[in-house]
C-alpha cells in the first residue's frame, strides 16, 4: 500500500488529545541511501509494509541534538533535558494507510534517558558514547556505541538558505514525517505516536564526514557507498503525543 499524498499530508496536521511532552531538535543530518524494498519489508514486523517513493525504500541516518527536553506542564532538567541522538530508520505504512517510521536503533549519550525511552515508548535506544560541536554552521559529531570500539564521525553544514519541502518531492517524503510505530518486546504489540511541528527548514547537506557502523550493528550491512541523499535542518520544536495501540 502507497498512501496517497493527501494521506500524508494528513500525518502533518496537530493530533488532537493532550501534549504529552515537548522536545527542540537541532542541527539535523538527514544522510539516506536507497534500498531494495524486499529486503526491508524483510526486516519490519506484522502488520507494517515498507513505505515507498518511485518504487524504492530508504534507509536514513540522522544524528542531531535533542535539547530542552520536557513533560508537559513541567520545566527542563538541566542535565537530563539535553542530549545527543543518532537514529536508524526507515519509513513504513501500517494497515490504515498511516505513514511514519521505523528505528533499527536510537543511540543516546543519557543512560537515565535510554532506559525512559525503553520504558515508555518501546524504542530499541542504545546507550552510546557522544560528543559534538558547532562552529558557526559546521557541526563535528562522534558517536561510539557502548561494547563497540569504532567511532562514527560526521562533519556537516547547510549548503543553501533553508524551506520547506514542496509536497511530492523526494525531499518532501524523506524528512516529512509525524508519526512513529514500535513494537512492545514481552508481547509484539504495535504501538504508534505522533509528533507536530513545523515543516523542517530544509536546505541540501554538504558532508565532509560520515560513517554508517550502525547500520551493521543493525544487522542490514554496510551500504558500501556513500549517501543518495543528504539534507540539513536547523531547528524545529516539537510537541510530542501519546503512545497509542497501532
Amino acid at each position: 500500500m502507497v498512501p496517497t499524498l493527501e494521506q500524508r499530508l494528513a500525518e502533518r496536521e496537530r493530533p488532537a488529545g493532550r501534549v504529552f511532552g515537548y522536545q527542540r531538535w537541532e542541527h539535523l543530518l538527514f544522510l539516506h541511501w536507497a534500498w531494495d524494498p524486499a529486503a526491508i519489508q524483510r526486516t519490519l514486523p506484522p502488520g507494517l509494509t515498507v513505505d515507498t517513493h518511485d518504487g524504492r525504500a530508504w534507509v536514513g541516518l540522522v544524528p542531531f541534538f535533542m535539547n530542552r527536553i520536557r513533560p508537559a506542564y513541567l520545566p527542563p532538567v538541566p542535565w537530563l533535558s539535553s542530549f545527543l541522538e543518532l537514529n536508524l530508520r526507515t519509513y513504513v505504512v501500517d494497515g490504515h494507510g498511516r505513514s511514519g517510521v521505523w528505528f533499527y536503533s536510537l543511540d543516546c549519550n543519557r543512560a537515565l534517558a535510554v532506559w525512559i525511552a525503553r520504558a515508555a515508548f518501546h524504542l530499541p535506544y542504545q546507550h552510546a558514547t557522544m560528543w559534538a560541536r558547532v562552529v558557526g554552521e559546521q557541526v563535528e559529531y562522534v558517536s561510539r556505541r557502548r561494547r563497540d570500539d569504532h567511532p562514527a564521525r560526521f562533519a556537516y553544514q547547510p549548503e543553501a538558505a533553508p524551506g520547506a519541502a514542496s509536497p511530492g518531492t523526494l525531499e518532501f517524503f524523506l524528512a516529512e514525517r509525524y508519526r512513529l510505530f514500535a513494537r512492545r518486546r514481552r508481547d509484539g504489540r504495535l504501538f504508534t505516536g505522533q509528533v507536530h511541528h513545523p515543516p523542517y527548514p530544509l536546505s541540501p547537506a554538504r558532508v565532509e564526514a560520515h560513517d554508517a557502523r550502525v547500520f551493521e550493528l543493525a544487522g542490514l550491512g554496510a551500504p558500501g557507498r556513500g549517501p543518495d541523499h543528504a539534507l540539513h535542518a536547523r531547528r524545529v520544536d516539537v510537541e510530542v503525543f501519546a503512545l497509542t495501540v497501532a
